[in-house]
């Protein structure tokens, strides 16, 4: 008999015909009632079982996590909890759990001892949701695109070009670090390396997301990305994804309408087709804030967080403008900021978290930030007076966690760009190309970057970065 999905029995009931399922025991209660999850869902199905058509030693090796298959008749249940349940006829056991040595409990365990066991942490209810959604929201970005005309474009893991300007890059080499080859001034040669020169894993797709742009038209780049921060905060991770849409002949005020189309649409094909998930992390969250502090709690319900965004129009204001609110709320005349608040100085999660959750109630974008801590490619605003550049750069703003997206409208004019490129030391050998694409059939573009695992973050509600990547990449992290 071919098997069953769990997911395609819940959806349509078979009631009446025979089925094969297999899967993984969650509970086996009273030698009677198996509860099943093959993870195709999230939702377990019941197996009820004649106790006395079994050897009483081969029920005591159906403990929990024992993998088996089940035959028996779909009906309808008479008990509550579930609409159907398969009155078992056969139970093969396919492998055993011996419950004295697996590390895994039916009982609540922290994220961290769960992390520690990352091979066996996506069997647990919160993490096999959380990587349904990851999975979802994939999908969603690629469908997202691709509905509306844009190329996706494998941009390189290996790079020779540092598009933040922060130089904190994993280095890429064949050389020995022991005994590298040394120029005559005593530097590491390498020319001798691989590639004939220093290389790094990326950290940005945008600046080759920018040459395809200039001639496609529109385009996305979803790959890994890498920063060697050496941060051991539950907001970062060496080894991340980024979505990095990049299209010509828009202007700042496009990339913000396609920014906040685009998450909007993320979050909407979660609250429509993973409701189950949703509902189960929703409930984990409002059990696990009881005990908190009123201002460790989130403001609101994951699902009414996630409605939030979706529901709401979006606040545009300027950097300026949201300095000025900020210096002129009830929390900065009573010092309860712990950063300060003036113009030339970046916003940080609680000045973010007021202009959302307080001031206008609503996600905000934010745009005009200072030239001074912007990267060398945004585009510098025209009319600005001296001492207050700004560049035409925009973050959205949600509520909890803060940023979710940073973006700008690229440089295009030549003579602007390569200003920048030399006042900030950056070499012009190392973007020639970067800088010829404004010379030769140049135009103005703009774009954005997502960090993929803090839009989980975002619509699971967890609150850890490694908590929604399956195998964590940190500062003394690379297990698995």
């Amino acid at each position: 008999m071919k098997r069953t999905e769990i997911t395609d029995i819940l959806k349509t009931p078979p009631i009446g015909t025979q089925v094969l399922v297999k899967g993984w025991v969650r509970a086996f209660r009273a030698n009677r009632f198996i509860s099943l999850n093959d993870g195709s869902c999230f939702n377990n199905l019941q197996c009820v079982v004649d106790f006395e058509k079994y050897d009483e030693a081969f029920l005591k090796k159906i403990s929990f996590h024992s993998c088996v298959a089940i035959t028996g008749k779909l009906v309808e249940s008479q008990g509550a909890g579930q609409t159907v349940e398969i009155m078992v006829e056969n139970i093969e056991l396919l492998g055993a759990c011996p419950p004295d040595q697996y590390p895994l409990q039916p009982k609540r365990m922290t994220m961290e001892y769960l992390r520690e066991k990352a091979h066996f942490r996506m069997r647990t209810n919160t993490f096999s949701a959380v990587f349904r959604i990851r999975h979802a929201i994939a999908f969603a970005v690629h469908k997202y695109f691709n509905d509306r005309g844009y190329y996706y474009m494998n941009t390189p893991i290996i790079t020779g070009s540092d598009a933040e300007g922060a130089g904190e890059m994993f280095q890429v080499t064949t050389l020995d670090i022991g005994n590298p080859p040394r120029t005559e001034e005593g530097e590491i040669d390498y020319k001798k390396d691989f590639f004939g020169k220093a290389t790094n894993l990326t950290v940005s797709g945008q600046l080759q997301g920018e040459i395809a742009a200039l001639a496609l038209g529109k385009i996305y780049t979803f790959g890994p990305t890498f920063r060697a921060e050496n941060s051991n905060t539950p907001r970062h991770l060496a080894e991340f994804w980024m979505i990095e849409p990049e299209v010509a002949f828009f202007d700042i005020f496009d990339n913000m309408d396609l920014a906040e189309d685009f998450v909007k649409y993320l979050i909407n094909h979660i609250l429509d087709n993973y409701p189950d998930d949703l509902a189960f992390l929703d409930n984990r969250i409002k059990q696990a804030e009881k005990n908190r502090k009123q201002e460790l709690r989130r403001p609101m319900s994951l699902v009414e967080m996630l409605r939030f965004v979706v529901d709401n129009d979006f606040e545009r204001i300027t950097y300026t403008e949201a300095i000025r609110i900020l210096q002129n709320s009830k929390p900065y005349k009573k010092g309860k900021f712990e950063f300060p608040v003036e113009w030339g100085k970046d916003l940080q999660s609680e000045h973010e978290r007021y202009l959302v959750e307080k001031k206008f109630k609503k996600p905000v974008v934010v745009r005009d930030y200072p030239k001074a801590f912007k990267a060398f490619y945004m585009r510098e605003n025209d009319g600005t007076e001296p001492g207050k550049e700004t560049v035409a750069a925009m973050d959205i703003l949600f509520p909890f966690i803060g940023e979710v997206i940073g973006g700008s409208q690229r440089e295009e004019r030549y003579d602007k760009l390569i200003e920048r490129v030399k006042a900030q030391g950056i070499p012009e050998e190392e973007l020639w190309w970067y800088l010829e694409l404004r010379k030769f059939g140049g135009c103005p573009h703009a774009g954005f970057g997502l960090g993929f695992e803090r839009m989980v973050q975002f619509i699971t509600g967890i609150s850890n970065i490694r908590d929604v990547i399956a195998f964590p990449r940190a500062t003394g992290t690379a297990e698995f």
